[in-house]
């Protein structure tokens, strides 16, 4: 059994603590083939934000409760904590009942045990933390949730007297004046681990649905005389998520929080309502972000960085002092170094950047690896794909590539080197070295003149010409660069 202390400063001694999380609801409501945990808040899923936050409050041990056929739900948890303990709740008869699937684990004896939701994603971990530290104090055997509520039609009322929770209600058995209370129920629970199990087992089916009620743990505790206490969180903190609807409300809070945590961490959001940022985005001090940036998962971004308008970035290190954008997109395992730009419609995918480099204007950019200091002009691809494997492009150090340019991997380019404007490279280029793979251009006087005064229905005679053998070159060819 592990241990943990849940108050650095060292005030109330260390304890361990069992969370169960209830995850075995339907997406019935979602409409989604996709398990309802499962669906994601600034990209990952409800069920990673909980684990997440149990985590940071200390939870050393996870019970996961799933449904009989959820086997989604348990490949994520064993992903997010591998040594997370599945239940099944094969029969659906209320939440007190659904925190009995764990009833083994929970018999080990954990001094503090919490039930959550994991469609409930949105609680911090220093909520979780308060709940605790109000068992550790010694007085209360159960500590329950709540929330005021600005409307609250559908909820459970705590019912209190002389400032303690007396019982938590459910609405379709409150009385009228019960129903005009505003302290509601979230549903979240911290148990005394030393009682948890009798007091679970105590609860009956007594109500109009004879389903077995986590909430009358409270009722069960007073009845043996032990405390009762209550935590209050904020009505969107405990917000819970059954349709899409609630789900894009969860993630406009979500949003909220991230961006003034990033602006509180000194980067700049221009218009922050309009950025999208990811659980684990990183901005660094003194970036710059400008409207409409989409940041996927895995994105750490430089000091002195600057993300311009409508671009979206996932999987990408972003080196200090790089300026990326407009219309920019990059995709995972991007690496750039400082002072890096990266201009309108370039597209990098798992590609290692080094400092200084430009590349400006619409080009795609795939498994490679370029130097410092290096152009790439307009138009360039980087051709990594045959259709069955990837390859990949090694660029050295002050390489200028010219706009329009093929480099078909795998290929090396040597530091130094010139690539022609609108060249195809399939081999190595030594360096220092000018490549060139162009077509020979040829120039025939006045015909561009007679092409276009002829009869509009006779064939263009292009069509038919070859060039003649031995054709001089033109361009930089001809000139003998």
């Amino acid at each position: 059994m592990s241990f943990n202390a849940c108050d650095e400063s060292g005030d109330w001694p260390p304890r361990s603590c069992l969370a169960v999380v209830l995850a075995a609801g339907e997406s019935t409501r979602m409409r989604s083939a996709r398990p309802k945990v499962l669906h994601e808040l600034a990209g990952r899923s409800m069920l990673a934000h909980v684990l997440s936050a149990l985590e940071e409050a200390g939870a050393a041990e996870v019970a996961i409760v799933a449904g009989p056929d959820h086997e989604a739900i348990v490949d994520e948890a064993k992903k997010l904590r591998p040594g997370a303990i599945i239940a099944v709740q094969a029969e659906r008869l209320g939440t007190a009942h659904a925190v009995l699937a764990a009833r083994d684990t929970i018999a080990k004896g954990y001094d503090d045990l919490l039930v959550v939701f994991a469609d409930t994603p949105l609680v911090r971990p220093e909520t979780f933390n308060a709940m605790r530290k109000k068992l550790a104090r010694g007085q209360d055997a159960v500590v329950a949730l709540g929330f005021k509520a600005k409307d609250p039609a559908g909820y459970g009322r705590f019912i209190c007297e002389d400032g303690r929770l007396q019982s938590i209600r459910e609405e379709r058995d409150a009385t009228e004046a019960e129903r005009g209370i505003y302290f509601c129920n979230a549903g979240l629970m911290a148990l005394d681990g030393r009682r948890a199990l009798s007091l679970l087992e105590s609860i009956g089916n007594a109500n109009s649905k004879k389903e077995f009620y986590l909430t009358d743990a409270v009722a069960a505790a007073r009845a043996r005389g032990f405390g009762v206490g209550s935590e209050i969180a904020g009505e969107d903190e405990v917000m819970g998520i059954n349709d899409r609807a609630q789900l894009a409300a969860a993630e406009a809070v979500l949003q909220a929080r991230l961006r003034a945590a990033a602006m509180r961490g000194g980067a700049t959001l221009i218009d922050p309502n309009s950025v999208t940022l990811a659980f684990d985005t990183v901005l660094g001090h003194d970036t710059v972000t400008e409207p409409h940036v989409v940041f996927g998962p895995g994105v750490h971004v430089g000091e002195g960085a600057r993300i311009r308008s409508f671009s979206y970035l996932e999987g990408a290190d972003i080196g200090p002092n790089a300026i990326i954008g407009p219309f920019a997109r990059f995709r995972p395992d991007t690496m750039l170094a400082e002072d890096v730009h990266i201009g309108n419609f370039v597209e990098v995918k798992a590609s290692n950047i080094g400092h200084g480099t430009k590349i400006n204007h619409l080009s795609y950019i795939g498994d490679a690896s370029i130097g410092s200091g290096t152009n790439v002009g307009a138009g360039t691809v980087i051709c990594n794909y045959d259709g069955v494997a990837k390859y990949r492009t090694e660029i050295g150090e002050n390489v200028f590539v010219g706009s329009n340019s093929a480099l078909v991997a795998p290929v090396k380019i040597g530091s130094g080197a010139y690539i022609g404007s609108g060249s195809v490279i399939t081999g190595d280029v030594a360096p220092d070295a000018l490549a060139l793979g162009r077509a020979r251009q040829i120039e025939k006087p006045g015909r561009g003149k007679a092409l276009r005064q002829r009869p509009r229905k006779e064939p263009c005679p292009l069509a038919k010409e070859q060039v003649p053998a031995g054709t001089p070159a033109s361009g930089s060819e001809k000139d003998g660069l």
